[in-house]
């Protein structure tokens, strides 16, 4: 059977109205750009829920991901550097 365009491999798709605040703060969290919001949103239930049983996995976890996230700032950031010098040499 083929899938259509509300379905993925999990099952249905679905629409959620996000606040731009709200949006922002979840994007913070994104650890690569291709990282879906729904990705996002299940290691945040990850995290909650790893939380009470092991608060200090949870907190190894959320350095983890700040870590992750840093690096991809500074990666975007030397790309941007490296495409105004390529500018400039033009």
């Amino acid at each position: 059977m083929a899938k259509t365009k509300k379905q993925s491999k999990e099952g249905k798709v679905t629409t959620i109205k996000l606040l731009e605040e709200t949006k922002l703060r979840i994007e913070k969290l994104r650890e690569h750009k291709r990282e879906s919001y729904d990705d996002i949103l299940r290691k945040i239930l990850y995290v909650l829920n790893l939380a009470r049983d092991n608060p200090e996995k949870a907190k190894r976890v959320l350095e983890r991901i700040s870590d992750l996230r840093q690096r991809m700032i500074d990666e975007e950031k030397e790309q941007k550097e490296e495409l105004a010098k390529a500018d400039e040499r033009e």
